[in-house]
């Protein structure tokens, strides 16, 4: 997009604080970072005496393991000793910090040679020592207590080396800016990539350089606990991490594996629970926004698609103050002229480009007004922006009724969907990169999902659009001829799991229920049984929301540092607060003199079709290296840890070349993953780190899903439409009996040949045969049997059997041999060849051959015709 140049390679820094080792004294706490190898060391000092501040010191040396060994041992003491592999960050409620360290890791994913970590365990180590004798604060564990409802060991995300919070084709931009503060009005950026000299000797040389990548603060969730460690002077400390959902799986074509690796990033703003958070609020932020991402991988290639979810971007909520199934939509303000909208749609176009389609599968025809209300709003202010937007850039509206198609009779919604999937992936294209110097795609634009709770029906229209990009990603690079994908494949049953995983994660984190109705209800193809589950499932989300969704979104609130714990008065505690509007509609009147029709930033429309972000890459530092085998920049040795003890069940490579294995049955003739097969009924793959507690204190769940509230309105129609169909093919098919012809493919499929019976005369030789068998080996009779009986049966078996031997050796024995008879011609021939003079010693010479060779003719003719004679 911005280097055309193959000759300058970018590459991210690796932290080399990848160890942390923390010794605790009365008072002192000292954490060791090291990196990978453990060569290279680090110290922090933290003093535990400082009343209700943090006082940290960094060594500005950096020590090896001998230093590192005389340090310890110089610790007066004996220290407890805590082993981790990062730090999180702080926190402080009413009484002192806490210090939150990672203590469990476990890799779940690689994006190239870049291994994704998600987080299995966490300790919080109080940092300031309690001095007085007073009683502590009686706020301070129930503050601790909400905080820890945020449970760390599910779904969050980190990387030592790349950057989760920006999707793969920022990642793989040339920066063109360098700095924490920069404004991409007024600064200058840097040189053009293309045009660079580079001082190189030769015109082709490689050029590499390193950046520090700035993370996407919307999607850091410990950018709050990371605050007090901003002024040390080692970045490396500082580890990010995402929530949301990260997996991979495996396609395996004929031997050869395809990675799909799937990224989902919950954004930190106006985030919450189900029905606390509705809408956007004065930012343009809007609740329940996720960017998924999906990137296939064939070891060199890469190619990722990236869309969107989120609420309608407008100021309405819903009355919870009565326990009904579905509280009533209203609109809280009137936005004449779209400004909220307007905001979030400027957002979308500098980090995305255009053209931005708005797939909004919200109910159109009620008999009474719900859904539709909110509907109408988000068309209006469409309709209304776009009046401002080139016609080549304007925002696209597709309304598909995603309930109502499903109650048609036959209306297989997939299908449907499949049609506007591949017009928006006609429009945004993808990413595409290859190996150095080969041709560069990229994605320009967005397509972005909602519904009422961006739960169930919008995870359904992300796996179709989805399923559309898989295909078009997989015949860009080259395995398949069409990019249309057949359900019921091994490619698309393993998509499928992995878009379930993610819907169910995230409606975890959201509604605190699994998935109501899943991709095979609206396939129309879920088992009968399955209507119990989305029952429960929906009993489950209402208990959720009736009596847990206020304790989530203070925990939200609380970790976000969205709401400070203090000893004032003005400060009541969190749990006595009648609401957190304050908190994340924060009210700040615009200072610019631009019109409100001219809504988008000169910026960004001068970069447009192409993302604005992505053409504009800042990066915190960036300096040259003359070398690609540094530490800091080898990814090919942070990926290759051949240092260290691997067990083969927990490697990465290992586990996603098995999972090829999970979707393809035991007995098929085509073992191409494109092909439709009779998938056999098992257990999905579930999601090791899927928890109710997933980031919001919810109950446990041993199965992965969430769904939509709004969606419960259109459950109950769609539940029996789907049931009275199940019931009547119930009745009229009778079930195919299983046999081991219907079970597997037959010989001549297989191998071209049948199986016919033997005829007559090969039945007449095989008995025979038969017959020597038992002659050979004595014949099958029992060893007491008369002498005259046993001559009897074997006449009896040698009848109609001629036995010829092949050979006659005569009398022959190991005991004494007759001498063969040789003719008196061969004598002759023998002794007149002895008579020959003949030099062993010498070799004899290649013409001497011929000579002989006519000698030997005349010999023979001169024998023959003495013996013709009689004269021998």
């Amino acid at each position: 997009m911005n280097n055309d140049n193959p000759n300058i390679i970018f590459n991210p820094l690796i932290s080399s604080i990848q160890k942390v080792v923390l010794y605790e004294t009365r008072s002192r706490l000292y954490l060791v970072g090291s990196n990978n190898r453990e060569t290279r060391f680090r110290l922090l000092t933290i003093d535990r005496l400082a009343l209700n501040r943090l006082s940290i010191e960094e060594n500005a040396n950096e020590f090896n393991s001998l230093d590192i060994r005389r340090f310890v041992s110089s610790l007066t003491g004996s220290p407890k000793v805590t082993s981790a592999y990062g730090v999180l960050g702080f926190v402080r409620f009413l009484e002192g910090y806490y210090l939150i360290l990672v203590t469990k890791r476990k890799c779940c994913a690689h994006i190239g040679m870049h291994l994704v970590y998600t987080i299995k365990d966490t300790v919080m180590v109080r940092v300031n020592e309690v001095t007085s004798q007073r009683p502590p604060h009686p706020h301070e564990e129930r503050y601790k207590r909400i905080f820890q409802n945020i449970d760390l060991r599910s779904n969050f995300y980190f990387s030592y080396s790349y950057d989760l919070t920006r999707t793969l084709q920022y990642n793989e931009s040339a920066p063109r800016y360098v700095g924490t503060k920069v404004n991409l009005e007024r600064d200058e950026p840097l040189p053009d990539w293309n045009k660079l000299t580079n001082n190189v000797a030769q015109a082709h040389e490689r050029v590499d350089y390193a950046f520090r990548s700035d993370s996407r603060k919307r999607f850091v969730w410990n950018a709050y606990l990371l605050q007090p460690m901003e002024g040390i002077m080692l970045k490396d400390w500082l580890l990010e991490v995402t929530h949301g959902y990260v997996s991979q799986s495996c396609i395996s074509i004929f031997g050869r594996h395809v990675n799909v690796c799937l990224i989902a990033r919950r954004s930190t703003r106006f985030a919450g629970t189900r029905f606390l958070k509705r809408g956007a609020n004065f930012k343009g932020d809007v609740a329940n926004e996720v960017e998924t991402e999906q990137i296939v991988s064939d070891g060199q290639r890469l190619c990722a698609f990236t869309q969107m979810r989120g609420s309608i971007p407008s100021h309405w909520s819903q009355d919870i103050s009565k326990m009904v199934p579905k509280p009533p939509i209203q609109l809280d303000i009137s936005d004449p002229y779209a400004q909220t909208p307007s905001r979030h749609f400027e957002r979308l176009l500098f980090h995305y480009g255009s053209p931005l389609i708005m797939l909004n599968l919200v109910k159109k025809r009620e008999r009474r007004k719900h859904e539709s209300i909110i509907s109408k709003e988000l068309q209006n202010s469409i309709k209304y922006l776009n009046q401002f937007l080139p016609p080549q850039h304007r925002m696209k509206h597709i309304h598909f009724d995603m309930a109502r198609q499903s109650r048609l009779s036959g209306g297989n919604v997939m299908e449907q969907l499949a049609v506007h999937a591949a017009s928006i992936i006609q429009m945004t294209g993808m990413f595409y990169k290859a190996h150095r110097g080969s041709e560069l795609s990229f994605q320009t634009g967005i397509v972005r999902t909602n519904c009422v709770d961006c739960l169930d029906r919008t995870n359904s229209a992300q796996f179709a659009i989805g399923k559309c990009a898989l295909g078009n990603q997989l015949e860009r690079l080259g395995f398949v001829k069409s990019a249309k994908l057949e359900f019921d494949s091994d490619c698309v049953t393993m998509l499928e799991h992995l878009y379930e995983e993610h819907g169910d994660t995230l409606a975890l984190q959201y509604g605190g229920s699994q998935l109501v109705h899943r991709i095979k209800t609206y396939r129309k193809t879920a088992a009968w049984a399955s209507q119990g589950n989305d029952v429960m499932q929906t009993l489950s989300r209402y208990y959720s929301n009736t009596f847990s969704d206020t304790e989530k979104q203070q925990s939200i609130n609380l970790f976000l540092g969205l709401y400070k714990p203090s000893f004032t008065k003005l400060n009541q505690p969190i749990w006595e607060l009648q609401t957190d509007y304050d908190m994340h509609n924060a009210f700040v009147p615009s200072t610019s003199n631009a019109s409100i029709t001219d809504w988008v930033r000169h910026k960004v429309r001068e970069c447009l079709p192409f993302p604005c972000a992505d053409t504009n890459k800042l990066v915190k530092e960036l300096f040259r290296v003359h070398s690609n085998g540094l530490e800091m920049i080898d990814s090919y040795s942070n990926y290759h840890q051949s240092f260290k003890w691997t067990d083969l069940s927990e490697h990465i490579e290992f586990e996603i070349s098995q999972l090829a294995t999970r979707y393809m049955p035991t007995f098929r003739t085509n073992y191409s993953p494109f092909q439709r097969q009779i998938q056999p009924s098992r257990k999905g793959r579930q999601n090791p780190s899927m928890t109710g507690q997933s980031s919001t204190g919810s109950t446990n769940s041993n199965s992965s899903s969430s769904s939509e509230g709004e969606d419960s309105s259109s459950d109950e129609d769609l539940s029996a439409s789907f049931a009275e169909k199940e019931s009547k093919q119930t009745e009229t098919a009778e079930p195919a009996p299983f046999t081991l012809a219907s079970m597997l493919p037959s010989m001549e499929q297989v191998y071209g040949v049948t199986i016919n019976p033997p005829s007559k005369q090969s039945m007449s030789i095989y008995k025979k045969y038969v017959q020597m068998g038992k002659l050979s080996s004595g014949g099958a009779q029992p060893t007491q049997t008369a002498v005259a009986q046993r001559e009897q049966e074997h006449a009896k078996m040698m009848r109609g059997i001629t036995l010829r031997p092949l050979s006659d050796y005569g009398t022959d024995s190991y005991l004494s041999v007759q001498p063969p008879t040789v003719p008196a011609k061969s004598q002759l021939i023998y002794a007149e060849y002895c008579k020959i003079p003949r030099n062993f010693n010498a070799v004899p010479k290649f013409e001497e051959r011929a000579l002989l060779y006519r000698y030997v003719q005349q010999l023979e003719k001169r024998l023959d015709f003495e013996e013709a004679t009689g004269s021998v």
